[in-house]
Order: C-alpha cells, then sequence, then structure tokens
C-alpha cells in the first residue's frame, strides 16, 4: 500500500466539484486516510512548489493556489500514486483524455483543477507539508477483500 497528496485546487472548490471528485477516488477503491479543507498560506506554497522557483509560471501559480481553500487529502491503495496520476489525467485540460479528471471538467492550461504526488518520494514530501503526525489514519477497511485480490495474502 501507498499513500499519496491529493490536492482540489481553488478552482475546483470554486466551481463545486470536491464532491464529484472525492467519489471518484473513493469510487476507484481508494481510501481517504486523511483529508482537511483549508487555505494554504504563501509560505506553504512557496514550499510545496519549492521545484518550479524561477519558471515563469511560478508566481501565478502561487497566487492562484493561495486564492480560495483548497481541499486537501491523503489517499492509500496499491499503487495509489500511478493510479491517481491516470485519473487526474493530462496536465492541460485541452489535452486531457475523456474519462480522466481534467479531461472531464477542464479546459484551461492555467487551471487544472487537481495535483497529485508524482512520486513516492514526492508523497512523502508533500504529505509531511499539509499534515501533522496524527492526522494520516491507518485504519483498515472491511471491504479490502473486495477490492483486491489476497489469496495469496497480500493485495495483488
Amino acid at each position: 500500500m501507498e499513500t499519496t497528496l491529493i490536492i482540489l485546487k481553488p478552482d475546483a472548490l470554486q466551481r463545486g466539484l470536491m464532491g464529484r471528485l472525492v467519489s471518484r477516488f473513493e469510487d476507484k477503491g481508494l481510501h481517504i486516510v486523511g483529508a482537511k479543507l483549508m487555505r494554504i498560506s504563501p509560505e506553504l506554497a512557496a514550499k510545496h512548489y519549492a521545484v518550479h522557483e524561477g519558471k515563469p509560471f511560478y508566481d501565478k501559480l502561487l497566487r492562484f493556489m493561495t486564492s480560495s481553500p483548497v481541499f486537501v487529502m491523503a489517499v492509500r491503495g496499491v499503487g495509489a500514486i500511478e493510479i491517481s496520476r491516470k485519473m487526474m489525467g493530462a496536465t492541460f485540460g485541452s489535452k486531457a483524455d475523456p474519462g480522466t479528471i481534467r479531461g472531464d471538467f477542464g479546459v484551461s492550461n492555467s487551471f487544472n483543477l487537481i495535483h497529485g504526488s508524482d512520486s513516492a518520494e514526492s508523497a512523502e514530501h508533500e504529505l509531511a507539508l499539509f499534515f501533522s503526525p496524527g492526522e494520516i489514519l491507518d485504519s483498515a477497511r472491511q471491504i479490502e477483500p473486495w477490492i483486491y485480490d489476497l489469496s495469496a495474502g497480500t493485495p495483488e
């Protein structure tokens, strides 16, 4: 099992898409083990997007991410990072395939609705930025055998 960070960005919340987007992760079988509605501070945004510092879009990105509340989730499952990235679709809504979150709900090349960690290392770093110890829960779900084949003793 791996845990990844998902952020429903200001445009997703302003458009009233939060429930529909959260449902997609639950419908897929992923487990939401932490969640909070918050407003990202400029300092937190700068830490989170430090890899983009100096790029032409950096300042605009920070203004956007701090402009309105976001919904932050810790999502867990076998292959959760790759699955979440596929569910999100291509970065730009205009280029994202139908059936993906960005493909179904986005057309902008600036506002792209959602962020997801792109690797296990990024997920670990990003989760620590947005969640304090104890805010991500370890809880067993009774439905796991109906989501994963556990016949070999470990999830497939």
